[in-house]
């Protein structure tokens, strides 16, 4: 039996999914992979997740998106930095994923490096435009969300680049749990008062979903703004601070207000490019990763059609499948190599 393992490199996460011959995920995890502190980070978390997939012999299809942090001058040398990581600690059973130009290995890295970099979205929109032809593709992250018309050619409508992504609504910065909440508006109201927000990474998205109890507590790995704890007490003094409150002055539930009020902003965000990409039509939104949940709650309110990509996920078994669902481009990209 030939096992595969998709492998998706982030700049804070790393995500793997080992795939048997039928396409079935046996397992799936996600590990925590600050890349910007250096290249040990990938080297560490990746031993790990070998050491926690353990088939040595699986052939491994690598996708991108870690050569953006700022560890590295430019994306070409972040690309073919990451690739050498990959190459030492996994061999020669190696490819990696370069968008429409198909897969490289790791001696055509360094040419191919501008087709590799960054195509996790690709390899998610082309492994589901096998059963679907029309839609939009939403993967709500840590980090960032993708939002990628599927069609035929999804390069011609939004560009290759991340800089053509972000000036087509294809890539908006925000995520459920790194996002600092001063990149999410101005202004906030507050028990019917409007409150300019603090320009301070004082809370992050973490905080909102946390005091709402809508983060998966697997998700719930970075680091708090403040490096203190994520009791809902600790969560509230962040939110609190935001508005130069403390958190003792009001009650719990009026903390949990002000977190649906952050998240409010943030579907605000994303509903505007929604509908940019909709153009007056009722797209069937599919959803991916770990905001699926805003996802859904968008296309509820939009009157879209919804579908999770966990509909075209196969797992072994229920918490597999989850964990697969959350990665989802690295099971994407194991699935293509079919």
């Amino acid at each position: 039996m030939q096992y595969k393992i998709g492998w998706d490199i982030g700049g804070a996460h790393l995500k793997a999914v080992l795939l048997d011959a039928d396409g079935v995920a046996l397992k799936a995890y996600q590990l925590a992979c600050p890349l910007w502190k250096g290249l040990l980070e990938l080297e560490r978390a990746m031993t790990e997740m070998y050491h926690l997939l353990q088939q040595p012999e699986a052939i491994s299809l690598v996708t991108m998106t870690g050569e953006l942090v700022d560890l590295f001058p430019n994306r070409e040398t972040g690309v073919c930095e990451i690739a050498k990581v990959v190459n030492t600690l996994l061999g020669r059973n190696v490819m990696f994923y370069a968008g429409a130009s198909g897969w490289v290995n790791f001696g055509e890295v360094g040419a191919n490096a501008d087709a590799i970099a960054s195509m996790n979205w690709h390899a998610s929109t082309q492994y589901l435009s096998q059963f679907m032809s029309k839609g939009l593709f939403i993967d709500i992250g840590s980090t960032t969300t993708d939002m990628i018309p599927i069609e035929k050619d999804p390069l011609a409508a939004i560009g290759q680049t991340d800089a053509h992504r972000m000036a087509n609504h294809a890539l908006i910065y925000t995520g459920v749990v790194r996002t600092p909440l001063m990149a999410l508006g101005q202004t906030i109201i507050f028990k019917e008062r409007t409150y300019y927000l603090a320009a301070e990474y004082f809370a992050t998205t973490s905080d909102v979903y946390r005091m709402l109890h809508q983060l998966p507590v697997d998700a719930d790995m970075a680091d708090t703004a403040d490096g203190k704890g994520k009791t809902l007490t600790d969560t509230a003094r962040r939110l609190a601070r935001m508005i130069g409150h403390d958190m003792e002055e009001y009650p719990m539930s009026d903390w949990a207000a002000l977190a649906q009020s952050f998240k409010q902003l943030q579907k605000s965000l994303l509903m505007q490019a929604i509908q940019v990409h909709a153009n007056q039509n009722k797209l069937p939104i599919l959803a991916a990763g770990i905001g699926t949940f805003l996802c859904k709650e968008l296309a509820g309110e939009l009157g879209f059609p919804y579908f999770s990509v966990a509909d075209f996920v196969h797992a072994i078994d229920n918490r597999t499948h989850q964990q697969a669902v959350n990665c989802f481009p690295a099971y994407a990209v194991a699935r293509l190599a079919s």
